[in-house]
């Protein structure tokens, strides 16, 4: 029985921990509830720059002086930001937690923010922004979303533009910094060797002050533009296809069914489009499909890149695979290696304290509780061949299919007409 604990102090901070104590390790994650959705236009990209930030020094550390703290105790400190959350993790021997949460404490309350350290960092993220944009496979996703979600944050790249990365300053950023990086806005959570009772008193030195404010509320939910759009870039050697559908939102009802569907479809190397477009046809090197799921809308897609002569074949032959998944249920034995796949790559991706920790910190942000891999799993084998039908009926219409192509083609058109399924 997993050994889940959780505590909300009087300031709106929630700790959630799980005790593991066969393990040798502790993982302790910060957890901001804000992400690029949260930003206005003008300042997108602020979220991740504060993420680089607060590595860059406070007023008790340089940043060669954190990075020195965490190596002088065998740690693994780490960050990211998503399109709804930030994150600040370290793993640790459990002999080594306090001087860990100090670590972490330290960058999330007392960041310097010089004007020497951001234009430093302008640079970096601006090179960052060069780099997703000599990807192809990363470049074509982005016009994809900045489509898809036309209009709402959603559809922002997390990384921001060089346009407004160049405008931030220590104002700005330390004016979004005192607005977010506040308790009501922090979840901590930590697996491993540790006591529940430690990690409170660990929080409560760190945290436990100050009244409680508002949280950071995330806005309207995006309605999704199922558009078309070939973008034409003459240096690539292939052409980059997605294709994309609205989902269902993390909590769904039907969430577990549609991981079967995209199991199914595009999961893994027994996958259709994986057998079909690579293994019988040779089309493509990589092609597969994707759930992305956020807090109140979702979108399906599928990822392929191919010769720029072979771009309508291989939309069809996607097409053909929707087609089939509406219209024809699935197969005993392919259901059951779909169901199979999924709770395989459930438990085995829970082996590690901080795998452990960060599925703590998605269970409490998306469901607000705890849910154990068994309840998981029981979901997972709930899932009927008409389930899996009828997700694909629901999801997989001609006129809120959305496609984005990326690549050398010349003069290529593709209509609605194109997308029939």
């Amino acid at each position: 029985m997993a050994q889940i604990k959780k505590e909300t102090l009087s300031n709106g901070l929630t700790v959630v921990t799980e005790a593991m104590p066969s393990a040798l390790s502790v993982s302790v994650g910060i957890w901001l509830k804000i992400g690029s959705r949260n930003e206005r236009r003008e300042v997108n990209g602020i979220s991740h720059f504060l993420e680089h930030m607060v590595f860059k020094g406070t007023e008790r550390r340089s940043a060669e002086d954190i990075a020195r703290a965490a190596d002088a105790i065998g740690g693994h400190l780490d960050a990211f930001t998503t399109k709804e959350t930030t994150g600040f993790t370290i793993k640790v021997l459990d002999e080594h937690l306090p001087r860990a949460m100090d670590i972490l404490a330290d960058m999330m309350k007392r960041p310097l923010f010089l004007p020497e350290h951001i234009a430093k960092e302008q640079q970096v993220v601006r090179e960052e922004i060069k780099m997703v944009e000599d990807t192809p496979d990363d470049l074509v996703q982005e016009i994809f979303t900045a489509n898809y979600w036309r209009g709402h944050a959603l559809g922002r790249p997390i990384l921001g533009t060089r346009q407004t990365v160049s405008q931030f300053d220590r104002r700005r950023l330390r004016a979004y910094f005192e607005r977010h990086y506040t308790p009501a806005n922090m979840l901590v959570t930590a697996a491993g060797r540790l006591e529940h009772a430690r990690i409170m008193d660990l929080v409560r030195k760190e945290f436990g002050g100050g009244r409680r404010r508002p949280a950071v509320t995330r806005g309207p939910a995006p309605a999704s533009w199922p558009n078309i759009k070939v973008r034409r870039k003459k240096d690539l050697e292939q052409a980059h296809i997605i294709l994309g559908a609205p989902a269902y939102r993390q909590s769904h009802p039907r969430r577990y069914a549609a991981y079967v569907l995209n199991t199914v479809l595009g999961g893994g190397m027994s996958s259709r489009l994986f057998q079909h477009i690579r293994e019988q046809r040779g089309l493509a090197y990589s092609v597969f499909s994707s759930l992305s799921t956020f807090q109140d809308a979702g979108c399906f897609s599928v990822y392929a890149g191919t010769g720029a002569s072979n771009v309508r074949t291989v939309i069809s032959l996607i097409l053909k695979e929707l087609v089939e998944l509406k219209s024809k249920p699935l197969g005993q034995e392919e259901l059951r290696r779909a169901k199979d796949y999924l709770k395989g790559s459930l438990l085995l991706g829970l082996e590690t304290t901080s795998s452990r920790m960060a599925y703590l910190a998605r269970q409490e942000l998306y469901f607000g509780r705890y849910i154990l891999p068994e309840e998981i799993a029981r979901g997972l084998e709930a899932v009927t061949a008409d389930d899996v039908s009828a997700v694909a009926r629901e999801l997989f219409l001609s006129h809120r299919l959305a496609l984005t192509v990326l690549g050398p083609m010349n003069g290529l058109v593709i209509t609605r007409a194109d997308l029939n399924c």
